[in-house]
């Protein structure tokens, strides 16, 4: 009877759809987050096994994964390299897990991943594309180059292009990937991770000093796409109409020790009225203290998690026109051009200038709109339902 239950615990484990996630990094990101929530969301289904490939070092992310109890592999290749060592253990670990199909996330990680999986002799190569632009001044030469030898590769070596905004799959087209196989799937959200809370806006208020001031919030790292100059521009402006409208910035390398964002914050003498929070963990907590969320990036975005985020919280949005970042917020705030500080501005000031009750109908109308079109739910369905389309075409 032993033996008997080994077999058929080995048969069930044989029967679960297995993916393998490959991805460039797993530092804080939109494209790390995602695949993280799709993992929690997807790790519910015991008829999937799912495991995580990272070609650099670990990162904050990683250790997120693994408390999904989903195994996390960091090949450890230096930024911009490829080692002999990293592509060997990539290969042998696709050989020994044998996957039904490799999922890859990233320019870097749709070659590499891509090319090793197929040298493998894995029969079902997914891509996924996280950006809907490609800036010389802004992207590296190296990106740029990988996007696309990818393109010439599309035609054969993925079976599905996943891209999260309609913007991405026309750039993408447009560069020569094939577009008969692009499929959009929007990115997702946890509203009740992402939720209005009173207590905690009131427990980062009392953090950062402030009481009733207006706060207008930006949630990115610092990284030319995010356009962090354009912001602090648009709060010069907008501190001459709204004189205690504060701003309260987060993400990767926002600091006072940052010499050129301080720098900026300082030639219009803003410093009282920024906060600079560097990385948080509690994200989710930080934007229920915003009066108003914005999007300043220049470029790069397709479907910017940070939107979507602050929508659930009820927060209203004022976003840049990147990507589909206008199509997200819809009627619910505010989109204006790129690189455009006294629309920002404005934007802003428009939606701080609502009285309060019109300003909370706002959120809530945002919030509902996550909760119908953007569900975390719906998007692991979807992520699924394109594996188990390339796992059972003929």
């Amino acid at each position: 009877m032993k033996n008997a239950g080994v077999v058929s615990a080995h048969s069930d484990e044989k029967s679960k759809l297995r993916i393998v996630h490959v991805i460039t990094g797993l530092q804080m990101g939109g494209a790390e987050m995602m695949l993280y929530k799709l993992l929690s969301q997807v790790s519910k289904d015991q008829n999937v096994r799912s495991r995580v490939v990272s070609l650099l070092p670990d990162g904050p992310i990683g250790e997120r994964i693994r408390e999904l109890g989903v195994p996390v592999t960091t090949l450890d290749m230096p930024r911009g390299t490829l080692t002999w060592n990293g592509l060997r253990r990539l290969y042998g670990l696709f050989r020994r897990e044998q996957p039904d199909v490799v999922q890859t996330w990233m320019y870097h990680a749709d070659l590499v991943g891509g090319l090793v999986a197929w040298a493998a002799g894995v029969d079902h190569i997914v891509w996924n594309i996280r950006s809907s632009t490609l800036d010389p001044d802004r992207d590296k030469r190296t990106t740029i180059w990988t996007a696309k030898l990818c393109a010439l590769l599309s035609s054969w070596l993925p079976d599905r292009i996943v891209t999260c905004a309609r913007e991405a799959g026309r750039v993408h087209t447009d560069l020569g990937y094939d577009a008969s196989k692009m499929v959009v799937v929007p990115n997702g959200f946890d509203i009740e991770q992402y939720r209005p809370d009173d207590q905690r806006r009131a427990q980062i208020r009392e953090e950062l000093s402030l009481q009733d001031e207006p706060v207008v919030g930006l949630v990115a790292r610092y990284h030319p796409q995010k356009d962090h100059r354009t912001f602090v521009r648009a709060a010069a402006r907008l501190s001459e109409r709204i004189p205690d409208v504060h701003f309260v910035l987060c993400g990767t390398d926002v600091t006072w020790q940052n010499e050129e964002l301080v720098g900026w914050i300082e030639e219009y003498g803003l410093r009282d009225s920024f906060r600079l929070l560097g990385r948080r963990d509690d994200v989710a907590s930080v934007m229920t203290a915003f009066d108003v969320a914005v999007l300043s990036s220049a470029t790069g975005e397709a479907f910017p998690n940070v939107v979507g985020e602050a929508m659930a919280c009820g927060v209203p949005c004022v976003v840049t026109r990147v990507g589909d970042s206008a199509d997200i917020v819809g009627d619910t705030g505010v989109a204006v051009p790129t690189e455009r500080p006294v629309e920002l501005a404005e934007g802003c000031e428009e939606i701080l200038s609502l009285p309060g009750d019109s300003r909370k109908e706002l959120g809530r109308m945002a919030r509902d709109r996550v909760d119908r079109l953007y569900s975390l739910e719906a998007t692991g369905k979807k992520y699924l339902d394109v594996y188990e389309t390339v796992t059972t075409r003929s």
